[in-house]
């Protein structure tokens, strides 16, 4: 016994508008796809087509801003021998510019969601201001803008260990192994040792436990209905508003060659905000957020034309180890993601069917109340009432931001 796939009225508008628009009003002069599909059918292969299209984009945007932090780190790196606060200063100023110009053309402004955010804006741009700036140290002293950036994108995995306390979710066994394995690659490219010349890798390890952290901050942010880009916004001008008198107090004159690549830095970071910004809206993070870790092939590849930066052998076996740590974990949350939607598609049996709902028959058309047997006429006692919609199938939301 088959049954009729329910779409609800959203469902159907929304793939009546996606059929009008390119390429999806060429649906239905596709030969692959047969006339005699209902609406429900093609509607079906609409709305997979267009999320197949939504993350496609999403991909390409999340690679956009791999490649504008990579770059970030180079022009960072370039910039020469300036003081700390003078680099960080310029990498968030445009950052509020830009975003200050948006938020005065959008309805709500710079008006907060709730007084209950604020500690977490604070919190949130405090971590990730001391992130940025141990990631802007290791960055001019590790020798390396890749291994920099491979520590910086630590920061999911330590995701993981603050929502347990911040968040009270429980990590599962192999959340926990692609952990471990991760902090076990980023051993190979810190290469403990007992002297000085460790700081700067330190230093990117623990830009990744403060951007982990500031991630976690900015989850609760969203749970509680804040915008994303007054988030972007709180943490900008927060940073600018707390170095600014520290590049004024050690303020060095820099050179116009200077000058550009801190703008450049600048424009680059605004560029990959607003990139991996777009990448979210476009898929579910969990789905794309693996290809984001292409950062640390676009610093190596830079490093070695630009910088004349050679990996080391031990460094390149940290990057694979903590890159296949996070594909691992990636593939096991589509696996679970995929498992839960399919036990939700599942049609219902013909025993979990409630009393005097429309029985469909084989050909997926409903049987008429007036051709059914009389003793179906009288309802049982606590049934709930007749109707002649569709059953629907329950659905799981798998689906965790």
């Amino acid at each position: 016994m088959s049954i009729v796939p329910h779409f609800s009225r959203r469902d159907k508008t929304k793939c009546k508008k996606i059929s009008k628009c390119p390429p999806f009003g060429l649906l239905r002069a596709f030969p692959c796809v047969p006339k005699s599909l209902t609406f429900f059918g093609r509607g079906n292969i609409i709305l997979r087509m267009h999320t197949t299209v939504k993350k496609g984009l999403g991909i390409l945007f999340i690679l956009g801003a791999a490649l504008c932090f990579a770059l970030m780190n180079l022009f960072v790196n370039l910039a020469g021998d300036l003081p700390l606060m003078q680099k960080v200063f310029f990498r968030n100023g445009l950052t509020v510019v830009v975003v200050f110009v948006i938020l005065c053309f959008q309805k709500e402004h710079f008006r907060i969601h709730s007084k209950a955010c604020i500690p977490w804006h604070l919190l949130r741009s405090g971590l990730g201001l001391l992130g940025v700036i141990l990631n802007f140290y290791a960055i001019d002293h590790i020798g390396s803008i890749s291994d920099a950036s491979i520590l910086n994108k630590l920061s999911p995995f330590f995701a993981i260990l603050f929502s347990v306390f911040l968040l009270k979710e429980k990590p599962t066994i192999p959340e926990v192994i692609f952990v471990l394995l991760a902090f076990a690659g980023a051993m190979c490219v810190v290469n403990p040792r007992f002297d000085m010349e460790v700081l700067p890798a330190l230093s990117g390890f623990a830009s990744g436990a403060c951007a982990g952290f500031a991630y976690t901050c900015v989850r609760i942010l969203g749970n509680k209905g804040e915008r994303g880009i007054m988030t972007v916004f709180f943490f900008a001008g927060f940073s600018s508003v707390i170095t600014l008198p520290l590049m004024l107090v050690f303020y060095q004159p820099m050179s116009l060659m200077q000058l550009l690549w801190l703008l450049l830095a600048g424009a680059a970071a605004t560029g990959g905000q607003f990139c991996i910004t777009a990448a979210y809206r476009q898929a579910p993070a969990k789905e794309i957020a693996v290809f984001d870790y292409m950062q640390v092939f676009f610093a190596a590849i830079l490093g070695f034309l630009f910088l004349e930066q050679i990996t080391k052998v031990l460094s390149f076996i940290g990057y694979a180890v903590i890159i296949g740590a996070a594909v691992g974990q990636w593939a096991y949350h589509m696996g679970r993601a995929r498992r839960a939607r399919t036990q939700s598609e599942q049609p219902l049996s013909a025993s979990a069917l409630p009393a005097n709902a429309p029985v469909p028959s084989d050909a997926g058309e409903h049987i008429p109340p007036s051709e059914k047997s009389p003793s179906s006429e009288t309802p049982l006692p606590n049934a709930p009432p007749q109707t002649d919609e569709p059953i629907q199938r329950h659905s799981q939301n798998t689906d965790v931001s």
